[in-house]
């Protein structure tokens, strides 16, 4: 799905750069354009960069031992 309209940024590209270590929406728009233009799409944007990174915060939790 495109987030970005103006420079065509997908939330693909903007969760394939948290994969590539981007901490923040700032991060990303180090590589993306996203959010450079009208702003728009800064809020959905942030909002696929934190749902990302919680999602793999949450991947790397190691199982609770289960006793």
């Amino acid at each position: 799905m495109y987030v970005c309209v103006c420079h065509g940024v997908t939330d693909r590209a903007i969760r394939e750069a948290v994969d590539d270590g981007a901490t923040s929406l700032y991060d990303v728009q180090c590589t993306l354009a996203v959010a450079s233009c009208c702003g728009r799409c800064e809020d959905s944007a942030r909002q696929v960069v934190d749902e990302h990174i919680e999602k793999r915060v949450a991947s790397a939790r190691p199982f609770a031992a289960s006793g």
